[in-house]
């Protein structure tokens, strides 16, 4: 599982031109979900994702939580994130999950962050969307599970 996390002044999906979702100050993450990838892998990176500090306290240092400032997340489902450019020109998609598998783990991660007690919206998934966002700061990480089978990450605790 590999997540592109984007601390966002606001962020939107579009769909057929219509606006599905779309939060003004919090975090704008792109899922993938990788072939291997266990219901732990998706519960532990929602956990981690609940905890992190990269919203600025007071003095400006990276103390605080999506929660704590109030902020939303918006998650949108990415296959492409699984894709492989290691050989020739045209990327190699053979590590993303399935279609129905990958469903059912996305749908498992929003639902751990929503357990979370975090405001989650979501794009369509398999569905071609365009996301709009303003990075704030700019702030953005990769979260890896580790578990996949594309390069491993550092696993998380």
């Amino acid at each position: 599982m590999k997540i592109v996390l984007q601390r966002v002044r606001e962020a939107s999906v579009e769909v057929d031109g219509e606006t599905v979702s779309r939060i003004g100050r919090g975090l704008c993450l792109l899922v993938g979900i990788e072939k291997n990838d266990a219901e732990t892998d998706v519960d532990r990176l929602a956990r981690k994702i609940a905890g992190l500090r990269v919203f600025p306290d007071a003095d400006g240092k990276m103390n605080r939580t999506v929660s704590e400032t109030g902020g939303a997340v918006l998650a949108v489902s990415q296959f492409t994130l699984a894709a492989s450019v290691r050989k020739g020109r045209r990327p190699s998609f053979d590590n993303a999950e399935e279609p129905v598998r990958a469903a059912v783990l996305f749908e498992r991660f929003v639902a751990a962050l929503r357990s979370a007690g975090l405001e989650v919206l979501t794009g369509v998934f398999q569905t071609a969307m365009q996301v709009r966002l303003v990075n704030d700061g700019p702030v953005t990480f990769i979260l890896e599970s580790g578990k996949g089978s594309g390069p491993a990450g550092t696993p998380l605790n």
